[in-house]
């Protein structure tokens, strides 16, 4: 349970912040994207942004293959991530946390008896 409630309460909390956003902003996501670009400083951060989810994407294939996850199960976070950066890899820890919490190991002693 620990291991859900953090990236579960950012997810949830960042969503819904992205969602108001979205709905009250005054150009499309990506008309801000191409005006974002249209300057080095902001165009830098950009880039740091999605430097930093090509990471986390791989993270997230390495760590879902070892997992036994397939490329179809992995793909909708990919392009969350690609669209809403962190909205990804905060999903991907959600359902891998209640993944693991569905798979406790037994206690010795129920299998014992």
């Amino acid at each position: 349970m620990k291991k859900l409630a953090l990236p579960l309460i950012t997810l949830l909390a960042f969503s819904a912040y992205t969602l108001y956003v979205m709905l009250h902003a005054e150009q499309s996501l990506l008309q801000f994207g191409l005006q974002l670009m249209s300057s080095a400083d902001t165009a830098q951060v950009v880039i740091d942004l999605y430097i930093l989810a090509a990471l986390a994407c791989i993270w997230m294939h390495r760590d879902g293959r070892a997992r036994g996850k397939s490329l179809a199960y992995l793909l909708p976070f990919f392009a969350l991530t690609a669209l809403f950066v962190s909205v990804g890899p905060l999903l991907y820890l959600v359902l891998k946390a209640l993944d693991t919490g569905s798979k406790a190991p037994q206690d010795s002693a129920s299998t014992t008896a």
